[in-house]
């Protein structure tokens, strides 16, 4: 009996499409959180939905960790950080922080967190390999944005109470300055010199931006959208583009995001995206910004060149952060 002549051709096909399928993963580098799904959402750069990856409670911020083959995402009512294997599209590890964490930064040599700690009004350093806290500073109450410079000498963080931003040595362990900025701050972004820190302040409809060596306020951006109040331009997530030259702003309640020119202070224009627009990210070649949009349950993919939105998808419940690489 002969084998008929289809079953290689089969096998050929199916190689291919595993082949494709296998092509397909390794270039989906878009990562969404959902509050409400309790999942991390992974999609291709051009948004199509690839898998759901189950984590803990809440999730909200994300970093990549391990060179890209981990990210750590904060989980907010699980008291934890959870570990994802990027290949593997699961969570494979926890760290406990302590109550209501927000934000994580990562030491340099990707061995420390740092996570603002809503409940306890403090930044605690956690070792990720021994899981254990390092050390915790305080700050003014509910922090929630925190950066570490790329030098991991210096730590900033906000308090959305307090309305200010502080400078914490991360050798002394201890606060080195503070300053008053505008009502609510949230996120950061920091220049490539560091010399310049830019600051959301989501009920004051502006971005601050500090000195980072004289901790004083330089300049205060405010925003305004064609239609919109004052009260519905609520910013939070930023992101600066690779070479420091563009920062772009999700105006929250305003349902769009600005772009902004760094050198010259000015707003260039706004892209109309979903509702409360909160986390964003850039593509990794920068013509693409990704859009959270918490309200209406999507992301929204805008071309940078023209401040277009190409496209918006669904992401689950209440997006809240986007990692893209």
């Amino acid at each position: 009996m002969k084998t008929p002549k289809t079953a290689p051709v089969l096998r050929t096909v199916s190689l291919a499409c595993a082949a494709l399928l296998a092509c397909t993963a390794s270039m989906a580098d878009i990562f969404v959180s959902s509050e409400k799904d309790n999942t991390v959402v992974q999609l291709d750069d051009e948004g199509k939905v690839l898998r759901s990856i189950e984590v803990c409670k809440r999730p909200r911020h994300m970093e990549w960790a391990q060179s890209g083959q981990q990210i750590l995402v904060v989980c907010g009512d699980s008291d934890q950080l959870g570990v994802i294997d990027v290949k593997a599209g699961k969570m494979v590890g926890t760290v406990p922080t302590g109550e209501s964490p927000e934000i994580i930064s990562l030491s340099p040599d990707g061995k420390v967190a740092y996570v603002s700690i809503e409940d306890e009004n403090n930044v605690t350093a956690y070792d990720l390999a021994t899981k254990k806290p390092l050390f915790s500073v305080k700050t003014g109450a509910e922090p929630e944005g925190v950066l570490v410079t790329a030098d991991g000498k210096t730590l900033f963080a906000t308090s959305e109470v307090a309305s200010s931003v502080y400078r914490i040595d991360v050798d002394k362990r201890k606060t080195t300055g503070q300053v008053k900025v505008g009502l609510r701050p949230r996120r950061f972004v920091i220049a490539p010199d560091a010399s310049e820190l830019w600051v959301t302040n989501e009920l004051g409809a502006s971005v601050s931006i500090i000195d980072t060596q004289t901790m004083k306020v330089r300049h205060t951006l405010k925003f305004e959208v064609k239609g919109m109040r004052a009260s519905d331009i609520t910013p939070v997530g930023m992101t600066m583009s690779a070479d420091g030259k563009t920062v772009w702003v999700a105006l929250g309640r305003a349902n769009h995001v600005a772009e902004v020119d760094t050198a010259s202070r000015a707003v260039k224009g706004v892209a109309l995206v979903g509702k409360r627009a909160w986390g964003v990210a850039l593509s990794k070649d920068g013509s693409k910004l990704y859009a959270a949009n918490g309200m209406s349950d999507d992301m929204t993919i805008i071309d940078t060149a023209s401040r277009k939105p190409l496209k918006t998808v669904p992401v689950g419940r209440e997006p809240h952060s986007i990692l893209a690489n």
